[in-house]
Protein backbone atom coordinates (compact mmCIF):
# COMPACT_ATOMS: atom_id res chain seq x y z
CA UNK A 1 0.00 0.00 0.00
CA UNK A 2 1.26 3.57 -1.41
CA UNK A 3 2.32 5.65 2.04
CA UNK A 4 2.54 9.62 1.63
CA UNK A 5 6.02 10.67 0.40
CA UNK A 6 8.49 10.27 2.52
CA UNK A 7 6.84 8.53 5.35
CA UNK A 8 7.63 4.59 6.46
CA UNK A 9 4.69 4.51 8.32
CA UNK A 10 2.63 5.29 11.00
CA UNK A 11 2.52 4.26 14.75
CA UNK A 12 -0.89 4.45 16.03
CA UNK A 13 -1.36 4.24 19.65
CA UNK A 14 -4.21 2.77 21.76
CA UNK A 15 -5.88 4.78 25.14
CA UNK A 16 -3.33 6.56 27.43
CA UNK A 17 -5.83 7.73 29.95
CA UNK A 18 -4.24 9.94 31.53
CA UNK A 19 -1.17 7.88 31.67
CA UNK A 20 1.27 10.70 29.97
CA UNK A 21 4.68 9.67 31.11
CA UNK A 22 4.36 6.62 30.31
CA UNK A 23 3.14 7.68 26.62
CA UNK A 24 6.39 9.93 26.66
CA UNK A 25 8.21 6.54 27.21
CA UNK A 26 6.73 5.17 24.65
CA UNK A 27 7.27 7.70 21.62
CA UNK A 28 10.67 6.97 22.89
CA UNK A 29 10.89 4.25 22.71
CA UNK A 30 9.72 3.99 18.89
CA UNK A 31 11.83 6.54 17.88
CA UNK A 32 10.35 10.05 18.55
CA UNK A 33 12.70 12.76 19.78
CA UNK A 34 11.56 16.23 21.89
CA UNK A 35 12.17 18.89 19.63
CA UNK A 36 11.41 22.52 20.84
CA UNK A 37 8.25 20.48 23.10
CA UNK A 38 6.98 18.38 20.54
CA UNK A 39 7.77 14.89 19.71
CA UNK A 40 9.04 14.00 16.24
CA UNK A 41 10.25 11.42 14.08
CA UNK A 42 12.46 12.11 10.76
CA UNK A 43 9.97 9.37 8.41
CA UNK A 44 6.97 8.26 10.84
CA UNK A 45 3.67 9.80 12.17
CA UNK A 46 1.13 8.76 15.39
CA UNK A 47 -2.35 8.50 15.20
CA UNK A 48 -3.84 8.57 18.48
CA UNK A 49 -6.66 6.09 18.98
CA UNK A 50 -8.80 8.27 21.78
CA UNK A 51 -9.27 8.42 25.05
CA UNK A 52 -6.59 10.72 26.66
CA UNK A 53 -8.42 11.69 29.31
CA UNK A 54 -9.62 10.36 32.85
CA UNK A 55 -8.44 8.16 35.79
CA UNK A 56 -4.71 8.55 35.26
CA UNK A 57 -2.41 10.20 37.28
CA UNK A 58 -0.73 12.94 34.02
CA UNK A 59 -3.90 13.97 32.25
CA UNK A 60 -2.34 17.57 31.40
CA UNK A 61 0.55 15.90 29.78
CA UNK A 62 -0.77 13.45 28.22
CA UNK A 63 -3.59 15.57 26.22
CA UNK A 64 -0.36 18.54 25.97
CA UNK A 65 2.07 16.11 24.17
CA UNK A 66 -1.21 14.57 21.67
CA UNK A 67 -2.23 17.95 21.13
CA UNK A 68 1.48 19.39 20.44
CA UNK A 69 2.11 16.54 18.21
CA UNK A 70 -1.61 17.00 15.97
CA UNK A 71 -1.44 20.71 15.80
CA UNK A 72 2.38 20.39 14.77
CA UNK A 73 1.21 17.47 11.97
CA UNK A 74 3.00 15.15 13.31
CA UNK A 75 0.27 13.08 14.86
CA UNK A 76 -3.55 12.38 14.02
CA UNK A 77 -6.31 11.49 17.00
CA UNK A 78 -9.55 10.32 16.25
CA UNK A 79 -12.34 11.00 18.93
CA UNK A 80 -12.66 8.50 22.39
CA UNK A 81 -15.75 7.76 23.97
CA UNK A 82 -14.16 9.67 27.24
CA UNK A 83 -13.51 12.95 25.06
CA UNK A 84 -17.31 12.39 23.98
CA UNK A 85 -18.33 12.62 27.68
CA UNK A 86 -15.88 15.00 28.36
CA UNK A 87 -17.78 17.59 26.36
CA UNK A 88 -21.28 16.78 26.53
CA UNK A 89 -20.51 16.92 30.52
CA UNK A 90 -19.17 20.32 30.44
CA UNK A 91 -21.02 21.70 27.91
CA UNK A 92 -24.41 23.40 29.39
CA UNK A 93 -27.83 22.41 27.48
CA UNK A 94 -29.39 24.64 25.28
CA UNK A 95 -32.80 25.75 26.81
CA UNK A 96 -35.51 23.52 25.86
CA UNK A 97 -33.24 20.82 26.78
CA UNK A 98 -34.41 17.89 28.93
CA UNK A 99 -31.31 18.05 31.49
CA UNK A 100 -29.16 21.16 32.19
CA UNK A 101 -25.88 19.81 31.07
CA UNK A 102 -25.84 17.42 28.01
CA UNK A 103 -24.45 14.57 30.21
CA UNK A 104 -25.98 14.14 33.19
CA UNK A 105 -23.56 15.29 36.75
CA UNK A 106 -24.87 12.17 38.56
CA UNK A 107 -22.30 9.69 40.65
CA UNK A 108 -21.26 7.55 38.60
CA UNK A 109 -20.36 10.06 35.69
CA UNK A 110 -19.22 12.12 37.91
CA UNK A 111 -16.69 9.46 39.19
CA UNK A 112 -15.42 8.97 35.33
CA UNK A 113 -14.16 12.27 34.91
CA UNK A 114 -13.43 12.88 38.27
CA UNK A 115 -9.42 12.93 37.87
CA UNK A 116 -9.21 15.17 34.81
CA UNK A 117 -11.34 18.20 36.58
CA UNK A 118 -8.68 17.49 39.99
CA UNK A 119 -5.85 18.00 37.56
CA UNK A 120 -7.01 21.06 35.89
CA UNK A 121 -9.08 22.93 38.34
CA UNK A 122 -6.28 25.23 39.14
CA UNK A 123 -5.70 25.12 34.84
CA UNK A 124 -9.62 26.31 33.56
CA UNK A 125 -8.97 28.41 30.40
CA UNK A 126 -6.66 25.36 29.39
CA UNK A 127 -8.99 22.74 30.06
CA UNK A 128 -11.52 24.95 28.24
CA UNK A 129 -9.05 25.05 25.46
CA UNK A 130 -8.59 21.48 25.39
CA UNK A 131 -12.53 21.26 25.73
CA UNK A 132 -12.74 23.08 22.40
CA UNK A 133 -10.08 20.87 20.77
CA UNK A 134 -12.00 17.65 21.30
CA UNK A 135 -14.45 19.12 19.35
CA UNK A 136 -12.63 19.10 16.22
CA UNK A 137 -11.62 15.64 16.32
CA UNK A 138 -12.73 13.48 14.20
CA UNK A 139 -14.67 10.38 14.57
CA UNK A 140 -12.83 7.99 12.27
CA UNK A 141 -10.32 8.35 9.76
CA UNK A 142 -9.80 6.58 6.63
CA UNK A 143 -5.63 7.44 5.05
CA UNK A 144 -2.84 5.41 2.56
CA UNK A 145 -5.65 2.30 2.94
CA UNK A 146 -5.95 1.75 6.45
CA UNK A 147 -9.20 2.88 9.21
CA UNK A 148 -8.86 4.16 12.49
CA UNK A 149 -12.05 4.90 14.95
CA UNK A 150 -11.99 4.51 18.72
CA UNK A 151 -14.19 1.82 19.04
CA UNK A 152 -16.12 -0.03 16.01
CA UNK A 153 -16.09 1.07 12.20
CA UNK A 154 -19.88 0.49 11.15
CA UNK A 155 -20.11 1.02 7.70
CA UNK A 156 -23.68 2.12 6.93
CA UNK A 157 -23.08 4.79 9.57
CA UNK A 158 -19.96 5.85 8.35
CA UNK A 159 -21.03 6.25 4.75
CA UNK A 160 -23.84 8.63 6.26
CA UNK A 161 -21.85 10.38 8.90
CA UNK A 162 -19.22 11.57 6.31
CA UNK A 163 -22.28 12.88 3.41
CA UNK A 164 -22.51 14.96 6.76
CA UNK A 165 -19.41 16.01 7.73
CA UNK A 166 -16.74 15.00 5.05
CA UNK A 167 -13.55 15.25 7.14
CA UNK A 168 -15.97 13.38 10.08
CA UNK A 169 -15.50 16.43 12.13
CA UNK A 170 -18.73 17.09 13.95
CA UNK A 171 -20.44 20.30 15.39
CA UNK A 172 -21.86 21.49 18.68
CA UNK A 173 -25.06 21.05 16.76
CA UNK A 174 -24.39 17.42 16.50
CA UNK A 175 -22.94 16.76 19.84
CA UNK A 176 -26.51 18.01 21.13
CA UNK A 177 -28.56 15.58 18.85
CA UNK A 178 -26.23 12.75 20.16
CA UNK A 179 -27.88 13.39 23.23
CA UNK A 180 -31.29 12.20 22.11
CA UNK A 181 -31.36 8.71 22.72
CA UNK A 182 -32.36 7.48 19.47
CA UNK A 183 -31.11 10.14 16.90
CA UNK A 184 -28.89 9.14 14.25
CA UNK A 185 -26.46 11.09 16.20
CA UNK A 186 -26.96 9.18 18.60
CA UNK A 187 -26.81 6.04 17.06
CA UNK A 188 -23.03 7.59 14.97
CA UNK A 189 -21.69 8.38 18.40
CA UNK A 190 -22.75 5.27 20.34
CA UNK A 191 -21.40 2.88 17.85
CA UNK A 192 -18.25 4.41 16.80
CA UNK A 193 -16.81 5.63 20.25
CA UNK A 194 -18.53 2.78 22.31
CA UNK A 195 -19.05 -0.07 20.22
CA UNK A 196 -21.83 -2.48 20.59
CA UNK A 197 -23.24 -3.89 23.77
CA UNK A 198 -25.89 -5.99 24.53
CA UNK A 199 -27.97 -6.20 27.67
CA UNK A 200 -27.72 -8.95 30.00
CA UNK A 201 -30.70 -10.42 31.03
CA UNK A 202 -33.72 -9.04 33.70
CA UNK A 203 -31.69 -9.29 37.40
CA UNK A 204 -28.18 -10.49 35.60
CA UNK A 205 -25.32 -8.14 36.69
CA UNK A 206 -21.57 -7.69 36.15
CA UNK A 207 -19.65 -6.01 38.97
CA UNK A 208 -16.63 -5.20 36.95
CA UNK A 209 -12.88 -4.79 38.16
CA UNK A 210 -13.05 -0.85 38.13
CA UNK A 211 -16.24 -0.30 40.64
CA UNK A 212 -18.83 0.07 38.45
CA UNK A 213 -21.82 -2.48 37.71
CA UNK A 214 -22.80 -2.78 34.23
CA UNK A 215 -25.82 -4.47 32.93
CA UNK A 216 -24.80 -5.21 29.72
CA UNK A 217 -21.60 -6.51 27.68
CA UNK A 218 -19.36 -5.41 25.39
CA UNK A 219 -19.25 -7.17 21.64
CA UNK A 220 -16.86 -6.97 18.71
CA UNK A 221 -17.60 -6.93 15.29
CA UNK A 222 -15.75 -9.50 13.38
CA UNK A 223 -17.64 -12.95 13.70
CA UNK A 224 -19.82 -13.56 10.45
CA UNK A 225 -22.40 -15.70 11.52
CA UNK A 226 -22.12 -15.63 15.79
CA UNK A 227 -24.53 -18.23 17.61
CA UNK A 228 -23.96 -17.51 21.68
CA UNK A 229 -23.13 -14.71 23.63
CA UNK A 230 -19.60 -16.57 24.18
CA UNK A 231 -18.97 -15.64 20.33
CA UNK A 232 -19.00 -12.34 20.35
CA UNK A 233 -18.15 -10.84 23.78
CA UNK A 234 -15.02 -8.59 24.21
CA UNK A 235 -14.23 -7.21 27.31
CA UNK A 236 -11.86 -8.46 30.03
CA UNK A 237 -15.01 -9.01 32.55
CA UNK A 238 -16.38 -12.84 32.37
CA UNK A 239 -20.20 -13.15 31.64
CA UNK A 240 -21.30 -14.19 34.97
CA UNK A 241 -23.35 -17.89 35.22
CA UNK A 242 -23.24 -19.80 31.93
CA UNK A 243 -24.08 -16.57 29.80
CA UNK A 244 -21.26 -17.71 27.31
CA UNK A 245 -23.32 -20.83 26.06
CA UNK A 246 -26.70 -18.55 26.34
CA UNK A 247 -27.81 -18.50 22.20
CA UNK A 248 -28.41 -14.91 20.59
CA UNK A 249 -31.59 -13.50 19.94
CA UNK A 250 -32.38 -12.36 16.47
CA UNK A 251 -33.33 -9.26 17.59
CA UNK A 252 -29.47 -9.12 19.78
CA UNK A 253 -28.19 -10.32 16.63
CA UNK A 254 -29.65 -7.14 14.40
CA UNK A 255 -27.86 -5.14 17.15
CA UNK A 256 -24.19 -6.14 16.07
CA UNK A 257 -21.87 -4.73 12.99
CA UNK A 258 -19.86 -7.04 11.11
CA UNK A 259 -16.55 -5.63 9.34
CA UNK A 260 -15.10 -8.06 6.25
CA UNK A 261 -12.34 -9.81 6.17
CA UNK A 262 -11.30 -8.29 2.75
CA UNK A 263 -11.76 -4.68 4.18
CA UNK A 264 -8.61 -2.37 4.76
CA UNK A 265 -6.57 -2.87 7.91
CA UNK A 266 -8.67 -1.72 10.71
CA UNK A 267 -7.43 0.08 14.20
CA UNK A 268 -9.59 0.68 17.67
CA UNK A 269 -8.86 1.06 21.24
CA UNK A 270 -11.29 1.01 23.67
CA UNK A 271 -11.56 -2.30 24.91
CA UNK A 272 -9.65 -3.16 28.18
CA UNK A 273 -7.71 -5.87 26.60
CA UNK A 274 -5.19 -8.05 28.48
CA UNK A 275 -1.92 -9.84 28.50
CA UNK A 276 0.14 -9.67 25.58
CA UNK A 277 -0.92 -7.92 22.46
CA UNK A 278 -2.77 -9.61 19.70
CA UNK A 279 -4.50 -9.83 16.76
CA UNK A 280 -7.82 -10.93 17.00
CA UNK A 281 -7.98 -11.09 13.50
CA UNK A 282 -5.49 -10.13 10.32
CA UNK A 283 -7.14 -7.28 9.31
CA UNK A 284 -8.00 -5.49 13.05
CA UNK A 285 -6.07 -4.60 16.09
CA UNK A 286 -7.07 -3.50 19.00
CA UNK A 287 -4.87 -1.34 20.67
CA UNK A 288 -6.11 -0.40 24.23
CA UNK A 289 -4.77 -3.03 26.64
CA UNK A 290 -5.47 -1.11 29.77
CA UNK A 291 -2.57 0.92 30.71
CA UNK A 292 -3.99 2.99 33.77
CA UNK A 293 -5.03 -0.59 35.00
CA UNK A 294 -1.30 -1.57 35.49
CA UNK A 295 -1.27 -3.04 32.07
CA UNK A 296 0.52 -2.19 28.66
CA UNK A 297 0.23 1.41 26.89
CA UNK A 298 0.39 -0.42 23.30
CA UNK A 299 1.72 0.61 19.90
CA UNK A 300 1.32 -0.50 16.00
CA UNK A 301 3.97 0.29 13.80
CA UNK A 302 1.98 0.33 10.01
CA UNK A 303 4.36 0.12 6.99
CA UNK A 304 1.30 -0.13 4.74
CA UNK A 305 0.96 -3.84 5.05
CA UNK A 306 -2.59 -5.07 3.90
CA UNK A 307 -2.36 -8.28 7.19
CA UNK A 308 -1.47 -7.22 10.39
CA UNK A 309 1.59 -8.71 11.87
CA UNK A 310 1.30 -9.14 15.64
CA UNK A 311 5.57 -8.83 15.90
CA UNK A 312 4.77 -5.13 14.95
CA UNK A 313 3.29 -4.45 18.36
CA UNK A 314 5.29 -2.48 20.42
CA UNK A 315 4.41 -1.72 24.05
CA UNK A 316 5.54 0.38 27.75
CA UNK A 317 4.76 -1.79 30.90
CA UNK A 318 2.79 0.31 33.62
CA UNK A 319 3.53 -0.43 37.15
CA UNK A 320 1.07 -0.50 40.16
CA UNK A 321 3.37 1.18 42.01
CA UNK A 322 3.06 3.87 39.34
CA UNK A 323 -0.67 4.11 39.80
CA UNK A 324 -1.17 3.13 43.43
CA UNK A 325 1.16 6.30 43.59
CA UNK A 326 -0.65 8.71 41.96
CA UNK A 327 2.63 9.30 39.98
CA UNK A 328 3.10 7.52 36.68
CA UNK A 329 7.11 7.23 36.95
CA UNK A 330 8.62 6.04 33.91
CA UNK A 331 8.86 1.82 34.01
CA UNK A 332 11.10 -0.19 32.49
CA UNK A 333 9.80 -0.93 29.45
CA UNK A 334 8.91 -4.63 27.88
CA UNK A 335 8.36 -5.83 24.65
CA UNK A 336 11.49 -5.02 22.91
Amino acid sequence: MALQAGLDGYDLIGDVHGCGRTLVRLLEKLGYRDEDGVYRHPRRKVIFLGDLIDRGPNIRLAVSVAKRMVDAGEAQIVMGNHEYNALAYCLEAPSGHAREWLRDHNPRNNRIIARTLEQFHEYPLEWESYLAWFLTLPLCLELDGMRVVHACWDEPLVTRLLERYPDGRIDREFLVESTRHGSFAHRVMDRLTRGTQIPLPPGVEIRSGDGFTRRSFRTHFWCRNPGTYGDVVFQPDNLPHDLEDRPLSDAERERLSWYPETAPPLFIGHYWCRGVPALPRANIACLDYSAVKCGRLVAYRWDGEERLDADRFVWVRVTPESIAGFSDVTPRARGE
